[in-house]
């Protein structure tokens, strides 16, 4: 099922994730429902809080749906290692229509528990390192616009607001 992605300003986009807790059939239908979602978008990474459910739960992959193999799941996700530097244009599908550059690792790894419970270890560099950094921001309630600085994220957050009061956000 479709979920709707929730757009910066809203709640729980803002707010740290909680940890799962319980694997269970309402996990799964979560699991599913995120990769039909971030494939519709279509986008190569989503976070349990742009659809609105406060986990620390996300989906990866790069090809956007053309390699199964690609798909990654990791549920309470935490990062092992985060080094090097990328300066590198991103977007995200919960602030739609707003790119920037953004400063990230170029080298991560991170482990995770499957949707099966089982614990996995990922390594990513380059697309693959900024988006598990990406992703893991929205678990601790930060999107890319809360790591600029200065007139970008100034000018960025005014034009959001200009577009939630003309309710066209």
């Amino acid at each position: 099922m479709l979920r709707p992605i929730l757009r910066y300003g809203e709640q729980p986009l803002h707010g740290p994730a909680a940890p799962v807790a319980r694997f269970d059939d309402d996990l799964q239908r979560l699991i599913d429902d995120m990769i039909e979602t971030m494939y519709a978008a279509p986008g190569i990474g989503l976070a349990a809080p742009q659809v609105g459910v406060p986990l620390r739960v996300f989906v990866v992959d790069l090809s956007v749906g053309r390699d199964p193999a690609q798909l990654i799941v990791l549920v309470n996700p935490e990062f092992i290692q985060r080094e090097g530097t990328q300066l590198e244009e991103e977007g995200c599908l919960s602030v739609p229509g707003f790119n920037a550059t953004v400063l990230r690792p170029s080298h991560v790894v991170l482990k995770g528990l499957d949707r099966e419970e089982q614990m996995q270890t990922f390594e990513g560099t380059g697309l693959l390192a900024r988006a598990f950094q990406h992703e893991m921001d929205h678990l601790d309630g930060r999107l890319f616009v809360d790591r600029l600085r200065g007139i970008k994220r100034d000018v960025i957050v005014r034009k959001i607001q200009k577009l939630q009061r003309t309710g066209k956000w």
